[in-house]
């Protein structure tokens, strides 16, 4: 009689000290489903649990909103899907939402957790693209009573070093929301030129340090040396600001990193020329009106008053504290 073959058993991340510390060893917090009681002791003490991000204003939003069963909406980014699932729940099982991502990791994972919980493709549609073709969907769709764009990384994508978003965790230089399209950080800093980047720290983040930080990452590379992590690049920071008085050198070169890191995420990713392109097509997309969420259910054209105001109103995520 044969023995049968059995699954070796595969052994918890160790780790030392009481409590975890890296995002790998975090493996109570990246189950949420299975260990509820220490994402709950998480969040009471005011803090994000690993691999999870939690959504900002949803009674506000909701409360604005104002959503009714049988409308459709539209989620300009996934995400995590707690602003995605909280409008759902308005709809009481009558209606649709659409909802974008351009990260396919986090979004697949977030379209079968929402699944689980009852939300499932009859209700939820979800696309694999970038927000600026709101105008397609809406098509598809045949318009939307209600829009939320809630623009800016999540907590999630911070959190893993394998992303690179990060300073605060040694990985790859990546900064790409999907790390199957376009090219990294790293590779983008290979070619750049001190004037172009230069250009980009400034215009990207207002960097005050910016010519000071190109000319050293740019001497970096011409010596030879790739800037293909975030400690490289957060310790060729710290070298260019060590002349700092030593009372304010820690906080500048944290915000500094911030920057610098934020500027880069926005470059790879094209963020505001998506930006500007969805903001383009807004007055095209049927049943819109003005608000922070973008949203309302006005099937007339917004008047460039209106937009202007839309403009002003649109929050985006210029700077996380990474």
């Amino acid at each position: 009689m044969e023995q049968e073959t059995q699954t070796p058993h595969k052994r918890r991340v160790r780790y030392k000290g009481k409590y975890p510390r890296k995002f790998e060893e975090k493996y109570k917090e990246l189950n949420p489903e299975k260990y509820k009681d220490t994402i709950e002791h998480v969040i009471s003490k005011g803090n994000t649990p690993a691999g999870m991000h939690i959504s900002i204003m949803v009674n506000e939003i909701l409360d604005f909103l104002k959503i009714q069963p049988g409308e459709t909406g539209f989620d300009a980014t996934l995400g995590y899907g707690g602003h995605t699932k909280a409008m759902m729940e308005c709809l009481h099982g009558e209606g649709h939402m659409y909802a974008t991502d351009v990260d396919p990791e986090e979004s697949a994972k977030t379209r079968k957790r929402l699944a689980e919980q009852g939300f499932g493709e009859d209700i939820l549609t979800v696309k694999l693209q970038n927000f600026c073709t709101i105008d397609e969907i809406a098509k598809e769709a045949g318009g939307f009573d209600f829009i939320l764009a809630d623009l800016g990384v999540s907590s999630m994508q911070i959190d893993n070093p394998k992303r690179g978003f990060s300073f605060r965790a040694d990985g790859p230089l990546d900064l790409r929301l999907n790390q199957e399209k376009g090219i990294s950080a790293a590779e983008r800093l290979d070619k750049i030129s001190r004037d172009e980047l230069a250009g980009m720290l400034y215009e990207n983040s207002d960097e005050p340090y910016c010519e000071e930080i190109a000319k050293a990452i740019t001497d970096e590379i011409r010596k030879g040396n790739r800037v293909d992590t975030t400690t490289k690049l957060r310790e060729i920071i710290e070298e260019t600001l060590d002349f700092l008085p030593e009372k304010e050198k820690k906080d500048t070169v944290r915000k500094t990193c911030q920057r610098v890191f934020q500027a880069l995420r926005i470059d790879v990713n094209r963020e505001f020329e998506v930006l500007y392109e969805f903001m383009e097509k807004l007055p095209k997309v049927a049943e819109l009106a003005v608000g922070d969420a973008c949203t309302g259910s006005n099937p007339r054209q917004p008047s460039q008053e209106e937009m202007e105001k839309l403009l002003k109103c649109c929050y985006y995520d210029t700077e996380v504290d990474f």
